[in-house]
């Protein structure tokens, strides 16, 4: 069942990211990244504290596997090193396209 959510959640986000009504937004996703997920990572370069165990957006970003949409998916998906946060399926795309943005 786990596999059948994640590709219809595939399926969805492919199909969100080629319309511009869908279009992830990466300011909104700084935004949210800076509220909720700034207590453990480093979301931007001027930020002064962080969490030592766990990679910062930068090096999330420089990952040689890394794509917006499969980070988009794991902030969907609960994991047990990760605070719950009640994000949708746009504010989960809006946190990686930030991500994203961050890639060299």
């Amino acid at each position: 069942m786990r596999g059948l959510v994640i590709r219809v959640l595939a399926v969805a986000a492919a199909t969100a990211a080629s319309t511009s009504v869908w279009a992830a937004d990466a300011d909104h996703g700084a935004d949210l990244a800076r509220r909720w997920c700034a207590s453990c990572h480093l979301v931007e370069g001027t930020q002064k504290q962080a969490s030592a165990d766990v990679p910062s957006f930068s090096q999330i970003a420089q990952k040689a596997d890394f794509t917006p949409e499969k980070v988009a998916f794991f902030l969907l998906d609960p994991h047990p090193k990760m605070p719950s946060f009640p994000l949708n399926r746009l504010e989960a795309a809006d946190i990686a396209a930030y991500i994203g943005s961050l890639r060299k």
